[in-house]
């Protein structure tokens, strides 16, 4: 990690503070916040971090199966990562989004609100992914710059069809108040033992990519959040923005960038939305880590 104190004894222990003392500071802290004046960036991209595993109870790096769950040290890993400038910012669930703006982290920074968080990592109805987060209501009301949702499709499981139906809702709700829906369309299916397992093949892929596109009353503020294809003609599937996820760390840092960059190439992507694998690198160094990954979508361009 690295050496400078993002998150000092004395800010952690004012946070704690606040939080026991001062509940009405976060829509305080939620009204004050200075907004970008637009999504993408001069460059016309867009790189977020990801920070709503947790709220799905998925909490593992690697064979560290609760990399995740020490919150200090993960809104410190969120603050090295913030303060790159190339890091236009994050999203996240409402709690770790009221932690850094109650640690003043994202004034000027997109804050992409996490929206359904119901399908717990595991669980058996783990596809049935009901919306336990923010809403579109409290989007706006927040002045946040969108919300997201994932969309896990798996035929054989009825638990998509609720979950399909709630983004729909979602999709057409935001549109309605002028703000991104980042739709993170995930094609699964279950091998022999039950485990859900995802399809990373091109058809998978393309046929989830045009389920989420049509998701919804209009589709004029849609992003789609997606895992970098191996075959990039899969992304002639949309129109829509793209933003490539950074997905389950490989352990493998110079691989998962390769295959990020070569995703990065294509008309319709963005940017990058990437959590585990930059907060949790597996030297430790977040900053270099960050950096990589945003000299990576510069030359991309």
């Amino acid at each position: 990690m690295n050496a400078v104190p993002y998150l000092t004894d004395d800010r952690w222990a004012e946070l704690l503070r606040v939080r026991a003392r001062d509940p009405a500071a976060v829509e305080r802290a939620y009204a004050k916040r200075i907004r970008r004046a637009g999504v993408l960036s001069d460059r016309e991209t867009l790189f977020l971090v990801a920070a709503d595993h947790p709220a799905r109870g998925a909490l593992g790096v690697g064979s560290d199966r609760t990399a995740m769950a020490d919150r200090r040290t993960l809104l410190e890993r969120l603050l090295i990562a913030l303060a790159n400038p190339a890091v236009d910012g994050v999203l996240g669930s409402p709690d770790v989004v009221e932690e850094l703006l109650l640690l003043d982290a994202l004034d000027d920074k997109v804050v992409i609100g996490s929206m359904n968080r119901g399908g717990l990592a595991g669980a058996e109805w783990e596809i049935d992914d009901r919306f336990t987060g923010y809403d579109a209501d409290a989007l706006v009301r927040c002045r946040l710059d969108g919300g997201k949702m994932l969309l896990r499709l798996v035929d054989s499981d009825p638990g998509t069809v609720p979950t399909l139906h709630a983004c729909a809702q979602a999709v057409s709700e935001l549109a309605a108040h002028g703000l991104m829906a980042m739709v993170e369309p995930l094609p699964y299916h279950r091998d022999d033992s039950g485990a859900l397992v995802m399809s990373r093949d091109a058809p998978s892929l393309a046929r989830a990519i045009t389920v989420a596109s049509g998701l919804g009353v209009t589709s004029a503020y849609t992003w789609l959040k997606i895992p970098a294809p191996e075959d990039s003609s899969v992304l002639d599937a949309t129109t829509l923005p793209v933003v490539v996820l950074g997905g389950v760390p490989s352990g493998a840092p110079a691989a998962d960038l390769a295959a990020w960059g070569d995703a990065l190439h294509h008309d319709v992507v963005r940017g990058l939305v990437v959590g585990r694998a930059l907060l949790y690198p597996p030297d430790g160094d977040v900053a270099a880590a960050v950096d990589a990954a945003a000299r990576m979508l510069k030359a991309s361009r």
